[in-house]
């Protein structure tokens, strides 16, 4: 007769795993785990800005794992959420210079909202490749993120290319007055930890409470029986795209709106797919998710601290992410394997 295991063990034994093959590592690169992870909380949390230097990429984490719970949801690796940031960015650079002059507060709204609408149009572009074209969203995804990437490029090189300038790495500075209000000498802005809050709110009852929610799920166990069943798939899937998209985009938006202040060729920063991992590590739960996406954000701002304090690269955080994933996803293959399955 097989075991199984607690759902604590079941979450605290990856973080074991994790932290005693990482400390291995620091030992064998010649420093101190205690020193190191000592440091990383101090890097993350130390001081009030560097705890709203954590609050900043929370934020982004936050909103692209809620979006990324609707795809997976439906069944969807929907790995395009780096391009959606991307459309999301560079439709919140148009709206400025669309609105350019006008009123803050309706230039700053317009950003948002053509950042949602670019994102989200790039998402169901990734969802009728798949339906219509029969792209496996994984291929079509990335390679929107490609294309997302070029565009970027185009523009700040050619059209929005800051005037007197060779460089081509980012487009002109934005006026502070189009910039999101920021607490007195940090750089977070509260506007956007109240919009990952209500994002992560709307995505959590979606989910759980609703008859889309449910449709979601019936598509991803098996869309040809939910669609026997008259769900809508086709029409679900689209809309998980277009759900994850906006999400993606308002990512973007506040990216320009209230960190970078201008289009950049990385914008992105990578938090799509880190916000895959998150979503890998939450078990697909919108209660999770976002408090680990708080846990990756401590990681990676506080591994600066490494270079600075312990002369240690300070990419050694990511590696304590990725044994992460990796430890997390050997327990629950040892507990499927041995110890009967899912609790």
């Amino acid at each position: 007769m097989k075991r199984s295991f607690s759902p604590v063990a079941v979450g605290v034994a990856p973080v074991l795993l994790a932290l005693l093959v990482t400390s291995l590592i620091i030992i064998i690169a010649g420093a101190q785990p205690l020193e190191v992870f000592l440091a990383i909380i101090n890097g993350s949390f130390g001081t009030a800005i560097k705890i709203s230097d954590t609050f900043v990429v929370w934020v982004s984490l936050a909103i692209c794992s809620a979006g990324l719970l609707v795809t997976f949801r439906a069944g969807q690796w929907n790995i395009g959420v780096e391009g959606q940031i991307v459309l999301g960015a560079i439709g919140a650079v148009w709206a400025t210079r669309l609105f350019e002059g006008g009123a803050p507060a309706l230039v700053i709204s317009t950003m948002l909202l053509l950042g949602m609408i670019a994102g989200a149009l790039w998402g169901v572009l990734v969802g009728l490749l798949k339906i219509y074209g029969g792209v496996n969203e994984i291929f079509g995804g990335l390679g929107l993120n490609f294309v997302a990437t070029s565009m970027t490029i185009y523009l700040i090189s050619g059209p929005w290319k800051p005037e007197g300038t060779s460089s081509v790495s980012a487009s002109k500075l934005l006026p502070n007055e189009i910039w999101l209000p920021t607490l007195e000498g940090l750089r977070v802005s509260p506007v956007s930890i109240v919009l990952a809050l209500i994002v992560i709110v709307l995505v959590f009852l979606a989910l759980r409470g609703t008859i889309w929610g449910l449709e979601l799920k019936a598509v991803g166990q098996n869309d040809r029986s939910a669609f026997v069943l008259g769900v809508p798939t086709q029409r679900i899937l689209l809309s998980a795209y277009t759900v994850c998209g906006i999400c993606a985009g308002l990512v973007g938006a506040i990216l320009v709106a209230g960190v970078r202040h201008q289009l950049v060729v990385n914008i992105s920063a990578g938090y799509g797919f880190f916000s895959i991992l998150i979503v890998l590590l939450s078990g697909f739960t919108a209660v999770w998710s976002p408090l680990i996406a708080f846990f990756f954000a401590a990681l990676g701002i506080g591994g600066t601290a490494l270079r600075l304090g312990l002369d240690l690269d300070s990419s050694l955080s990511g590696v304590l992410q990725g044994v992460l994933v990796v430890s997390f996803e050997l327990v629950q293959g040892i507990r499927q394997k041995w110890f009967g399955g899912d609790n």
